[in-house]
């Protein structure tokens, strides 16, 4: 039989597993201190910062109903995004030119540097998805000069600074 040590990580001490193993993290915790697009409001469950992840970056993304973000892309990073509730339209491309929709239990992926534009295809519901990224950063490249096909309008901006103000 295997010893449960081998191959374990040397900086984790193996009298310490009470605190540095298993993570539980609260849906109520996590952090919206995170890079924010316009027109969704994202929130950080697993990072280096809050767990120590070295490999990931998970959270929630929440789009208000009829939303559009701005062109986007995240760098280097893969992304996943599992669809909770409502009707995700993505956009990508040189000019957001192709769409593609997924509902509830459908998985998004979308690669390193692909411009694209998330929209909530429902007028009177919100879209609630989670959240994963291929490494601990949390990177946001807003494109403001990339027009896109459906323009963001009556968007709600949430950023570090304004993030606990009420909804309007």
């Amino acid at each position: 039989m295997a010893d449960i040590h081998e191959g374990h990580n040397p900086s984790i001490p193996t009298d310490e597993w009470k605190n540095s193993g298993v993570r539980v993290i609260p849906a109520d915790s996590l952090d919206s201190n995170t890079a924010q697009t316009p027109g969704m409001s994202r929130a950080a469950a697993i990072n280096f910062a809050r767990v120590g992840a070295q490999k990931l970056w998970a959270g929630t993304v929440t789009i208000d109903a009829g939303a559009k973000t701005g062109a986007h892309h995240h760098g280097h990073l893969e992304s996943v995004i599992y669809v909770l509730s409502g009707k995700a339209r993505m956009r990508w491309g040189e000019k957001l030119e192709f769409v593609a929709e997924a509902g509830p239990g459908d998985f998004i992926f979308v690669p390193p540097y692909v411009p694209h534009q998330e929209i909530n295809a429902l007028e009177q519901e919100e879209l609630r998805c989670v959240l994963m990224r291929s490494d601990g950063e949390a990177i946001a490249v807003n494109l403001p000069d990339l027009e896109p096909v459906e323009k963001p309008e009556g968007v709600r901006w949430v950023d570090p600074t304004h993030q606990h103000l009420p909804r309007t």
